[in-house]
């Protein structure tokens, strides 16, 4: 799974690949300029998630209950 997300954020540039051609192979990964770029929305989201979770998990249990009573 770790590799196949690695290959899709390489493919659409969000990072780039370098092996190093040792025994055993080096592969390093690094955030190019457009990887760098999402990187402050990707925080502000994260925040996001941190101040607004007590609320997404009040919605869970209201869900849950509307679904238990159906």
């Amino acid at each position: 799974m770790l590799a196949s997300t690695l290959r899709e954020l390489e493919e659409n540039g969000f990072v780039s690949r370098t092996v190093t051609p040792v025994t055993p192979p080096q592969v390093e990964y690094a955030l190019t300029d457009l990887g760098r770029d999402l990187l402050q929305p990707v925080q502000t989201l994260a925040e996001w998630v941190v101040v607004n979770s007590a609320r997404m998990d009040a919605a869970r249990a209201e869900y849950a209950e509307r679904r238990a009573r159906d």
